[in-house]
């Protein structure tokens, strides 16, 4: 994987990592209820995570364990997206298209995070 995908993967854990802090009010929302403590210090907690997973995918140094990381990452983050489907059932259709749709998506996300990884891996070998 050509480090463009790994800048692309890079920039995309940023930008999430910074609506933690901009607009923090959705995620404490799908904060899953059985994690103790404040929701919003999840929301804190996950938004710094990402910005840390996309500083270690960005450096070609610390890219293959920051793949590895942003793999965990999006599975880590999948109950949240699970609780928001549930939560958003009965919303209208966009709403709903949307919070289903998510969930599906972690697969790719997941898979690309590996293969950042992997090219990362032979790069240095």
């Amino acid at each position: 994987m050509p480090a463009p995908s790994a800048l692309l993967l890079a920039g995309l854990l940023a930008a999430a990592g910074v609506t933690h802090f901009a607009r923090p009010e959705p995620y404490d929302a799908i904060v899953p209820r059985s994690l103790p403590g404040d929701p919003r210090r999840w929301t804190r907690a996950s938004g710094v995570a990402e910005l840390a997973v996309a500083a270690a995918v960005a450096l070609p140094a610390t890219r293959r364990a920051g793949g590895l990381a942003a793999a965990g990452l999006f599975v880590a983050v999948f109950p949240a997206n699970v609780k928001m489907a549930r939560d958003w059932r009965r919303r209208p259709t966009p709403y709903r298209a949307a919070a289903y749709g998510r969930l599906p998506l972690q697969v790719p996300l997941v898979l690309w995070a590996l293969r950042v990884s992997r090219s990362a891996a032979r790069a240095s070998a």
